[in-house]
């Protein structure tokens, strides 16, 4: 099988799995616990903690784990809830985890506005100033969209926001790991991450915060997580995190320009396909993602025909595979239902090679043309 779904989750790294397997059978203490089996277990979860907080260039004490970018990203918004402002911003073309609490919020009497993109996907400052109302409490970019990969100007729209003293949180499950990361570059004041998008575990992510933001729990128990979090951590999860984020740290450089020869190669191969486009391909993308767009073509079709030659890709993202409606982001960026539905997403990873993608290249070009 040829695996082209890395935005969708990642294979767990050899030496990530190698550092979980002693917290799943020799190391199973109870962090909380006094006795040398939990101290052993603690440390070593405040060493991955230094291990993520070192990826984004933060300190430890900012990094509060959670279950994953869903978690986080919900966590985020409801830390919002502290403030008495009730208008929320969000961009059109966010992930389903910050887009479905704000719809939900707007129950209990909150309001929230979209950010509209253009047709590249990007989103503007100018844009941004004139949603703004004298309540609005909390602005929410992603700052690498998981379908089309495209990269926002997050720096520049979180000082407009800061200006303003409204809280900025951006979604950087997917850029973690594929391109630079630095909490303090992008001048945000929440940012959340996802083991599984780097060669780690599923179920364990983080929120990171800048000291001045105040954080509300969505739960109440234990002190866990200095009470933002509470229950008991999972342990091996977070080891697994700390380790991918420590090897994602170390060969940022390395992997990010691998997957860019992948995607150029790619890209240049499918190019002389009639009726052809690639979502945001004028704006600054992750080195790993093509989203293709053809015209005439049944994008779920295509890619059941490709499985059935032995390659994996998406049509979109993985949190809504099951609809079956055209992408809320490719609507967002102006295409057509149609051609929105005809869009399918390689993402490549680490392990891809190029004769992977000559073979897909080869096979799409079979399948479309037939």
């Amino acid at each position: 099988m040829i695996y082209f779904d890395h935005n969708a989750t990642t294979p767990v790294d050899a030496l990530v799995l190698e550092a979980m397997l002693p917290f799943l059978t020799t190391f199973y203490g109870n962090p909380s616990s006094l006795h040398r089996h939990g101290r052993a277990v603690k440390t070593a979860v405040e060493q991955a903690r230094e291990q993520v907080a070192n990826l984004v260039n933060v300190s430890a004490d900012q990094v509060i784990f959670t279950s994953g970018g869903t978690e986080a990203n919900n966590l985020a918004i409801t830390s919002a809830t502290v403030s008495e402002r009730k208008h929320f911003l969000a961009g059109s073309t966010e992930h389903p985890s910050v887009i479905e609490p704000l719809k939900h919020l707007c129950q209990l009497g909150y309001k929230y506005d979209e950010l509209s993109v253009n047709h590249d996907g990007l989103l503007s400052e100018d844009q941004l100033v004139r949603l703004f109302k004298d309540d609005t409490g909390f602005i929410s970019v992603m700052h690498a969209n998981n379908e089309t990969g495209v990269v926002q100007s997050i720096p520049a729209l979180a000082e407009v926001a800061k200006q303003k003293t409204i809280l900025f949180h951006t979604d950087a499950v997917q850029s973690a790991g594929k391109i630079p990361l630095d909490f303090n570059v992008l001048k945000t004041n929440l940012m959340s991450l996802s083991s599984h998008k780097i060669y780690g575990p599923k179920g364990v992510g983080a929120l990171i915060h800048d000291k001045s933001t105040v954080l509300s729990s969505m739960q109440r128990g234990g002190g866990q997580e200095e009470s933002i979090r509470p229950g008991t951590e999972n342990i091996a999860g977070i080891i697994g995190f700390g380790k991918a984020a420590e090897l994602a740290k170390q060969q940022l450089q390395v992997r990010s320009e691998h997957l860019l020869k992948l995607r150029n190669r790619l890209e240049q191969g499918i190019a002389d396909i009639s009726g052809l486009s690639i979502a945001g391909k004028g704006a600054n993308r992750l080195p790993n993602t093509s989203q293709i767009l053809m015209d005439n073509v049944d994008g779920e079709m295509l890619l059941m025909q490709l499985d059935q030659k032995g390659i994996a890709v998406s049509s979109g993202s993985a949190c809504s595979s099951n609809s079956k409606k055209p992408s809320s982001v490719l609507k967002a960026m102006g295409y057509s239902d149609e051609l929105a539905l005809s869009a399918i997403r390689v993402s490549l990873g680490q392990q891809n090679t190029l004769e992977e993608v000559d073979e897909f290249v080869t096979n799409l070009k079979t399948l479309v043309n037939r």
